[in-house]
């Protein structure tokens, strides 16, 4: 179609006022104009982000109200929403890396008579003076107990030995340790204290009445030392254990654990032969009941006198567990004592945790294990006895406690 005054087509006469390609791009691509579009770009860009926050921070799916106007209907439809939370007293976790800051959490160490099942780990303790004759007979014994021994540490403190306490001990443990066979310990710690105390090794002067104040004040205090030195967080029993025991059943420490008290301990015996006969003798009179007669007894004396059981100058009129007991009696029967001795106790371990220890002074006119029994009663913990159940010591020749 031609249009008047000249003839040419509206298509001819529009792509001669529309601008070649080639002109477009090389206007687009000035440098001015680029510098425009990026300059709109991030001005978009920044208003977007800046309107999100805004939206996301502020915005309200409730009702357009402040929500002292709205009806019970609208707080009802709110609250079908959502809560609001609210956040009281805030705080980040704190971040430690010092080194030389240590965490112990005691919450999971526990005593109780599963101890087999949760692995719980025992601590046996055994304080010694010139002891070197008994120590072969003590690690056999030991090396028998049927508790598993990778969940045993056993701790001993060598002090004022004359003999070669020291020197045998530390053989038979080394001899021990490098066993492969499940009988070494999972640790052993030997620590050594003198605290100059030494009596005469008679057994007449090592136990006359006299000497029992002193001497007892001495145990007391060498059992601290070696406690205080020896537990560790992630032990649940403490088993006490003389160096002088020459019988007692491999699986005591199971026996005792099944009981579940705090104080534990197994009545003392001793085998001693006359005339070819075997003479089952009573050894330790420091477990006991007490009487009314101990207690005025103990209200006579100067609070600084240490009671010594078996002694005419201290007559207390106590019940003394030695001589109750029958091997063919139930070895479970359980009694309650006032009284302890040393030669096998098992503690619970938060018990020594709690600060009750052996005291090293009168406490309550005792000393060492019959006051740690005192001072575990007076913090209200269990001291339990058991008649029937027997470890045997060796027999002391000690006449005058035993005829």
């Amino acid at each position: 179609m031609m249009l008047p005054g000249g003839g040419s087509s509206w298509k001819s006469s529009s792509k001669g006022r529309i601008p070649p390609v080639r002109v477009i791009r090389s206007y687009l691509t000035r440098t001015r104009i680029l510098q425009i579009v990026g300059i709109v770009g991030i001005l978009t860009l920044l208003w977007r982000s800046m309107s999100g926050s805004y939206d996301t921070r502020f915005y309200c799916s409730g009702p357009a109200k402040a929500p002292m106007d709205m009806t019970k209907n609208d707080h009802a439809r709110w609250h079908a929403h959502m809560q609001t939370p609210v956040m009281f007293n805030h705080h980040e976790p704190i971040k430690v890396d010092s080194k030389s800051i240590s965490h112990i959490d005691l919450n999971p160490i526990v005593s109780t008579r599963d101890a087999l099942v949760k692995e719980q780990r025992i601590l046996i303790l055994t304080p010694l003076k010139d002891a070197a004759p008994y120590i072969s007979r003590y690690f056999d014994l030991l090396t028998q107990l049927t508790y598993p021994h990778r969940l045993i540490d056993v701790a001993f403190l060598v002090s004022d030995s004359r003999d070669d306490t020291l020197a045998v001990l530390a053989t038979e443990l080394d001899r021990i340790q490098k066993r492969t066979d499940g009988t070494a310990f999972n640790s052993a710690t030997i620590v050594e204290k003198d605290f100059n105390f030494f009596l005469s090794q008679d057994v007449d002067d090592r136990h006359a009445a006299e000497a029992q104040g002193p001497r007892r004040k001495f145990l007391g205090k060498a059992r601290n030392y070696l406690l205080a030195t020896a537990l560790k967080p992630e032990h649940s029993w403490v088993y006490w254990r003389d160096v002088d025991i020459v019988e007692n059943p491999p699986t005591l420490l199971e026996d005792f654990i099944a009981h579940d008290k705090d104080i534990l301990v197994p009545n003392i015996w001793f085998h001693r032969m006359v005339d070819g006969k075997d003479i089952q003798g009573r050894y330790d009179y420091n477990s006991w009941i007490e009487s009314d007669q101990g207690r005025r007894l103990a209200a006579s004396l100067d609070k600084d006198v240490v009671i010594a059981e078996g002694y005419p100058k201290f007559k207390t009129g106590r019940e003394y567990m030695c001589l109750m007991g029958d091997l063919a009696n139930n070895k479970d029967e359980e009694i309650e004592l006032d009284g302890i001795g040393g030669v096998s106790i098992l503690v619970k371990a938060d018990v020594h945790r709690s600060g009750i220890n052996f005291p090293a002074y009168a406490f309550e006119n005792q000393a060492e294990t019959e006051g740690f029994a005192k001072m575990a009663k007076r913090a209200g913990y269990q001291v339990i006895g058991l008649p029937n159940y027997v470890v045997w010591h060796i027999d002391t020749d000690e006449k005058h406690r035993n005829n």
